[in-house]
């Protein structure tokens, strides 16, 4: 088990957890007791998520606004993050910016990344990041 009690979390995880996934039940163990931060993108990643499941009609409105309804709720930090740094890891990773944010907020704030992202789980580790395996 790690030692700190900080973990970045993406949007992957959090949707995963919302819509009731396979993974949702390690992601649980793998977050308790544990505080989660998330650049700010994190909060618009996952509405866009969500219009994209309307979008395909794979998830009806009421479910979805439910879903969000427990988003909001959960106890994430959303901080900032220099976007000149993100850019420059953007650049050297060959990632989009959004990843790029999540690779930042894990360094600065010395804090694991927990994806289920395997292309951006490859990008950390290249960086020397954590991340949390669940």
């Amino acid at each position: 088990m790690m030692a700190n009690l900080t973990i970045t979390m993406d949007a992957s995880a959090a949707i995963s957890v919302l819509v009731n996934e396979a993974s949702k039940p390690d992601l649980l163990i793998a977050t308790a007791g544990r505080n989660l931060i998330a650049p700010n993108s994190v909060f618009w990643e996952v509405g866009n998520a969500f219009s994209a499941m309307l979008k395909r009609r794979s998830l009806p409105l009421r479910s979805a606004v439910k879903a969000l309804d427990v988003f909001n709720s959960l106890p994430i930090r959303y901080v900032d993050v220099n976007l000149s740094e993100a850019l420059q890891v953007a650049h050297d990773a060959g990632i989009y910016a959004y990843d790029a944010y999540l690779l930042v907020c894990a360094r600065t704030f010395n804090a694991p990344l927990l994806t289920l992202d395997k292309a951006l789980k490859r990008a950390a580790i290249s960086l020397n990041i954590k991340i949390v395996e669940y």
